[in-house]
C-alpha cells in the first residue's frame, strides 16, 4: 500500500516537552511540576488557536505516566506506555471534544469511567477539548467530580475562549495561559522543518509565511504545505506573496515617493496596475497603512522592535522614514483607517480607494505641523493668502482735575475703513490706567464758560477727525407695556409676511414678566407653542435690539387645562393595535392561529 501523506501539522507534532515551541513558561512548569511530584487533579490549558494546548495536554498525559522518565521530567519513549500512547492504543488517556459532545448525558458517561481505576499505569487523563462548548448543565454537572476527583484520575481542559467558562470550574482549575508564537520562533520551526524535508526555501519567504500566520504554529505549518505544493518544492519570496496574495511592499514604496513628489498620476497609474493583478481596494488600503505604520515605527529607534518586516528590509524602511516628516505619516494614517472603515459602504470601491489616493497625494500641501505651547497641533492651510488688517487704538492718558464726571461709555467708528472697533467701558478704564503707553497731557481747566469737559467731550475733541465717538446706550430692562407694544409690532409684521397662522397665535397668546430679561409667553395648544419657536430667532433679536438688551429671553408654556385631541390609534401600543385589528378582521386572527405564531409585541 501506497504511503499516505501526513500533514506537517501531524508528521511534526511535538513529543515530548522539549519540542513545544514558543511555551517555555509552561513547559518548565509542568516538568518542574512531574518531577517533584506536585501534579494539581485538574488543569486548565487556555490560550489562542494552534499554539500548542492539546500538544501539551497528551505530552503531560503521556510522561505522568512513563515507567522510565528522565531526570528532567521528560518521557523516555521507549516503554511500553509510550509506545502504547504514540500508537494510539492507550487506555488511560480519554479525549473528548467538548464542540460536538456538550450534553449532560456526555458529562455523566465521562464521570461513570472516572470511577474504574487504571489497568495498568498510575494515572487516567481525561481532555476535554474546547471546554468552553459545554451547556451550563453540562458544568454543573462536572463540578463535584472536578472538584474531588480519585487520586489516579488527572483532568485537562482546553479552551481558546477562557471568559465563557463558569468561575466555580476555573476555581478548581490550575490555570495555564498560552501565548502567540513570536515570528522568530516560528521562522526558527519552518527552517527545521525544511531542512528535514529538503525543501529549498528562502529565509524571507518563511517570514513572510510567520506573519501572515499570526503566532499560531499550525496554520503557518498548513501554509508552508500548501506553498511546496503550488512551487513544486521550491519556497521564495516572490511566489509566497503570489500564493497568500500579499502585495510586495515595494509598491508601497513607489506609491509613497510618487505621493511625496505629488506626482498624481503615477499614483493613479501604480493603482491601477495593483488592480490588474487582482488585488482589492481594501487588501491594498489595509496593506498601506500598515506600511505607514511599520514608517512611524522606524522613526524612532526605542520602537524599532516592534518592526516586523522581512530580512533586508528594515534598513530601507529606515531610511524612508528619515526623510518622510512624522506629520505626514500620522495624517495619512488617520486618512487610511477612516478610508478602510467606510471602504464596505462604498458602492463604487475603485474610486473610494482613489480618493483617498488623491487626498494622500495633495496632503503634503493641505496640513501643517506646528507647535504651540509646548503641543503639537495640527493646522489646516488654505489655497490662498487672506489680508487680516488690523489698526492699533492708541491709549489715551487722561486725568482730569478734581472731576467728578464719570466715565462715559464709547462707542467709537473709523470713518476712512469699514471696520468699526467697540471699546468697552472696562477698556476705558484699562486705557486710563496706562500711563507709560503715552506721555500724560495736562488737564484740561474748561471749555470758556466756567464748565469742565467730561471724558467723551475731551476724546471728540482729540480725536474727532479719526473717529465717530458716540455714547454707548444703557441696556434696558423689560416693562410690561414696551414688552406688549414690541409683541403687537412683530405681530404686524408676521401678517404683512402673510404668516396668518403664526400671527393669531401671537395675537391671542398672554405675556408675563419673570424678571428683568426674561419673559413667558403662554399658549393654548401644543401647534401654537411650535408656530412661536419657529419665530423665536427673529422674534429675540427684534426685542433684544428694542430694549438694547442682549440678555433677553422667554419661556413658551402651554396651558395644562387645554389638551389636544388625539386620534385613537396614536393612543394604543401594539397589543392593542393587534387586538382592534383582529376583531375587526377576524381571517387576521385565523391566520395567527392556523400558522402557530406568536406575535412580538
Amino acid at each position: 500500500m501506497e504511503n499516505k501523506f501526513i500533514v506537517s501539522a501531524r508528521k511534526y507534532r511535538p513529543q515530548n516537552f522539549n519540542t513545544v515551541v514558543g511555551q517555555s513558561h509552561i513547559t518548565t512548569t509542568l516538568k518542574n511540576a512531574i518531577r517533584n511530584n506536585q501534579l494539581a487533579h485538574a488543569f486548565l490549558f487556555c490560550g489562542p488557536r494552534g499554539v500548542g494546548k492539546t500538544t501539551c495536554a497528551r505530552i503531560l498525559a503521556k510522561t505522568i505516566n512513563c515507567t522510565n522518565q528522565t531526570p528532567d521530567g521528560e518521557a523516555c519513549n521507549t516503554c511500553n506506555s509510550c509506545i502504547s500512547f504514540d500508537a494510539g492504543t492507550s487506555l488511560n488517556i480519554h479525549e473528548l471534544d467538548a464542540a460536538s459532545n456538550n450534553s449532560v448525558d456526555d458529562i455523566r458517561s465521562l464521570v461513570e469511567q472516572v470511577r474504574f481505576a487504571p489497568q495498568a499505569g498510575k494515572y487516567k487523563v481525561y481532555i476535554v477539548d474546547e471546554v468552553h462548548m459545554l451547556s451550563a448543565s453540562a458544568f454543573n454537572a462536572f463540578l463535584k467530580t472536578l472538584e474531588e476527583p480519585p487520586p489516579y484520575a488527572i483532568f485537562i481542559l482546553a479552551t481558546t475562549e477562557k471568559h465563557k467558562i463558569l468561575p466555580t470550574i476555573l476555581s478548581r482549575c490550575q490555570i495555564f495561559d498560552f501565548k502567540r508564537i513570536t515570528n522568530n520562533d516560528t521562522v526558527m520551526h519552518l527552517q527545521e522543518i525544511v531542512d528535514k524535508e529538503e525543501i529549498k526555501a528562502e529565509k524571507a519567504a518563511l517570514q513572510v509565511i510567520a506573519q501572515k500566520s499570526e503566532g499560531c504554529m499550525r496554520d503557518s505549518l498548513s501554509i508552508l504545505d500548501k506553498i511546496v505544493s503550488f512551487t513544486n518544492g521550491t519556497v521564495t519570496y516572490q511566489n509566497t506573496l503570489e500564493h497568500l496574495n500579499i502585495l510586495d511592499e515595494d509598491y508601497y514604496f513607489k506609491m509613497l515617493d510618487s505621493m511625496q513628489q505629488q506626482d498624481m498620476a503615477g499614483a493613479m497609474l501604480l493603482f491601477d496596475e495593483i488592480n490588474r493583478k487582482g488585488f482589492e481596494g481594501d487588501l491594498v488600503l489595509n496593506g498601506f497603512a500598515e506600511f505607514i505604520r511599520n514608517l512611524l515605527v522606524s522613526k524612532d529607534a526605542k520602537s524599532a522592535g516592534l518592526l516586523e518586516v522581512v530580512e533586508g528590509m528594515q534598513e530601507k524602511y529606515i531610511s524612508t522614514a528619515s526623510k518622510t516628516g512624522i506629520s505626514y505619516l500620522v495624517s495619512a494614517l488617520n486618512i487610511l483607517n477612516e478610508a478602510e472603515i467606510n471602504y464596505k459602504m462604498a458602492r463604487n470601491k475603485r474610486l473610494h480607494v482613489e480618493l483617498t489616493l488623491i487626498k494622500l497625494n495633495f496632503l503634503q500641501q493641505a496640513i501643517d505641523l506646528s507647535i504651540e505651547n509646548g503641543q503639537v497641533i495640527k493646522k489646516k492651510r488654505i489655497d490662498g493668502p487672506v489680508a487680516f488688517r488690523t489698526k492699533q487704538i492708541l491709549p489715551i492718558q487722561l486725568q482730569p482735575a478734581n472731576t467728578e464726571t464719570p466715565a462715559a461709555k464709547l462707542y467709537i467708528d473709523q470713518k476712512p475703513v469699514t471696520q468699526s472697533v467697540t471699546v468697552k467701558p472696562t477698556q476705558v478704564a484699562q486705557i486710563i490706567s496706562t500711563p507709560q503707553a503715552r506721555p500724560i497731557p495736562k488737564p484740561v481747566a474748561g471749555n470758556g464758560n466756567g464748565t469742565k469737559k467730561n471724558l467723551l467731550d475731551t476724546l471728540r475733541e482729540k480725536y474727532g477727525d479719526q473717529y465717530a465717538i458716540e455714547e454707548v446706550k444703557e441696556a434696558e430692562t423689560l416693562n410690561i407695556e414696551k414688552l406688549q407694544q414690541c409683541w403687537d409690532t412683530y405681530t404686524a409684521l408676521l401678517e404683512k409676511q402673510q404668516k396668518h397662522s403664526s400671527a393669531g397665535t401671537f395675537k391671542s397668546a398672554r405675556l408675563a414678566i419673570e424678571n428683568d430679561i426674561r419673559f413667558t409667553i403662554t399658549v393654548s395648544a401644543l401647534t401654537s407653542q411650535k408656530f412661536v419657536e419657529q419665530e423665536k430667532m427673529m422674534l429675540l433679536d427684534h426685542l433684544q435690539t428694542v430694549f438694547n438688551n442682549r440678555t433677553i429671553n422667554f419661556d413658551v408654556l402651554v396651558e395644562a387645562s387645554e389638551r389636544e385631541d388625539v386620534p385613537a390609534h396614536m393612543r394604543m401600543n401594539s397589543k392593542q393595535k393587534y387586538e382592534h385589528i383582529a376583531e375587526q378582521y377576524p381571517l387576521v386572527k385565523e391566520l395567527k392561529d392556523r400558522l402557530k405564531l406568536e406575535i412580538d409585541y
